[in-house]
Parts: C-alpha cells; structure tokens; sequence
C-alpha cells in the first residue's frame, strides 16, 4: 500500500524529472500557467462580457429576425422584396466590415441618447427593486451589439421562415374556416409552432453568434479576447497557455448553452413530432 509520505516524494520526481530533461521549457511553462491562473479574473471578466453581447445581440437578432421571417412568408409584395434584399446583403457582407462600419461610421451618439433615455425610465420604473441598470454603454459594447444583432437577424430571419413554411397550408385554412382572421390565425396557429419548430436551428445561430463575439476585438471590446491580448502582450511567452484557457472557457459557454438549448427542444417539441 502507498504511504502518504511517497505521494510528495513521487511528485517531487516528477518535477525533478521534467526539469532534468525538458530543461527551462518545463520552469518556462509552469510560470506561465501560474501567470494565466493569477489573472483568471481578468479573463473572466472578459467571458462576463462575451456572454453579455451575445445576449444583447441574440435578443436583438430575434425581435429584428422574426418578423422579418414572417413578412418573407406572409408579407405583401414590396415589403417582402425589402427584407429579402436586405437579408442577402447583410448575409453577404463580412461580420467584420459590419462591425467597423457600426462603430466607425454609423451615428452612436443619437443611439446612446436614446439608451440613456431607456436607462434613466428603468431607473425610474425600478427605483424600488434590486434589479441592476447599467450605468453607462460603452460605443463598443453598443456598436457590437447592433452589428452582431442585425447580422443574427438576417439569418434567424431563414431560420423562422423554414419553420413557418414547414407548417401545412391546411391549418391556416381550418383556422380562417372557425372565424379567425388571417392575423389571428398566425398569430394563435402558427407562430407557436414555428417557434418550437425553429429551436434546433436557433441553438446553431445562438452557438455562432457566441463565438463572433470575438470579433469585437477590431474595434477594441474588452470582451474575452482581446483581455487576453492584453496578457499576452504583457507575458510573450505565455501565448499558448493564454489560448488553452480562452478556447476552455468559450468550449464550456458553448457547451452549457448547448445543453440547455436541448433540454428546451425537447421539453418543448411539438407532441408526436422528433425534437
């Protein structure tokens, strides 16, 4: 039986090891692992902000994306030709021209004064309650919301469109046929459907807009990446490790939001239908 006293002896060895033979490579790696460790707040802060625009931008991807999925499938000629072309030029434009030209060119001065202006009726509405407001938006943290959001609707807008497309003709009509109105029929028959329906593709688009979010380093987010820029800038050579623990932290945001999007999919899949 192994004596507790062999367990430190073992890994003293070990140690004694590695370094006899991986030299200062070894000294080299376990330094910057311990840098990585002594600034994991830092770094989290960071993830506390990724998680933070892609919720914003998510959110804003589906008040733009859905009705515009339902205008493709319902809307009048010129409004639906609108919302096509616009969708196929925000799909075709890379999300990082998108983002260089919200923060770089777009007006953010207007938009801040209009979330101030939200942020001040929250206070008020609020006053009473523990729920947090922020104090102020950064343009970077707006200017990724809005190219995110917009880019996110364009193709939430596809994905609510095959969803309320895959739902038979016949229940639009047996709705009209029992008094309802072509707009209560979508509304009530519909749209809930196509919502549970558009789940799976949903959880892809939700995945993707996670990990765009790094994209907000070109115009200077302090979100994940670029704090790890900034650490390994600061310790050259701890790029690696500085990595391994950013990829780790995006690997589990990706794979809770993963996981929980399923549990919905199931627990909300339309009866007798495969979520």
């Amino acid at each position: 039986m192994l004596s507790t006293a062999a367990v430190p002896l073992e890994a003293s060895l070990l140690e004694e090891y590695a370094t006899t033979y991986l030299g200062e490579d070894w000294e080299s790696a376990v330094d910057n692992v311990e840098f990585v460790l002594d600034n994991a707040d830092y770094l989290l802060w960071g993830a506390a902000i990724t998680v933070a625009l892609t919720l914003t931008s998510i959110l804003l991807g589906f008040l733009a994306g859905f009705p515009a999925g339902a205008i493709e499938v319902y809307g009048s000629g010129y409004s639906r030709a609108f919302v096509r072309k616009a969708g196929v030029l925000i799909r075709g434009t890379p999300i990082l021209v998108i983002m260089i030209f919200t923060y770089f060119v777009l007006p953010i001065g207007p938009i801040l004064d209009a979330a101030e202006f939200v942020r001040r009726a929250l206070e008020v509405m609020f006053a009473s309650t523990p729920v947090p407001v922020p104090a102020e938006v950064p343009e970077a943290f707006l200017a990724a919301t809005l190219a995110l959001g917009f880019r996110s609707a364009a193709y939430q807008s596809q994905i609510f469109r095959g969803a309320l497309q895959s739902i038979d003709d016949g229940q639009m009509e047996a709705a009209r046929s029992i008094g309802m109105s072509r707009l209560e029929a979508i509304r009530h028959v519909m749209v809930p459907q196509a919502m549970r329906r558009s789940v799976p593709g949903f959880q892809n688009e939700f995945t993707i807009v996670l990990k765009d979010t790094s994209i907000a380093f070109a115009i200077g987010l302090g979100e994940l990446l670029k704090r790890g820029h900034d650490l390994f800038i600061q310790e050259t050579s701890a790029v690696l490790e500085v990595i391994v623990f950013i990829s780790l932290v995006y690997f589990v945001l990706t794979f809770g939001t993963n996981r929980l999007l399923d549990y919905l999919s199931h627990r909300f899949a339309i009866p007798g239908e495969t979520a």
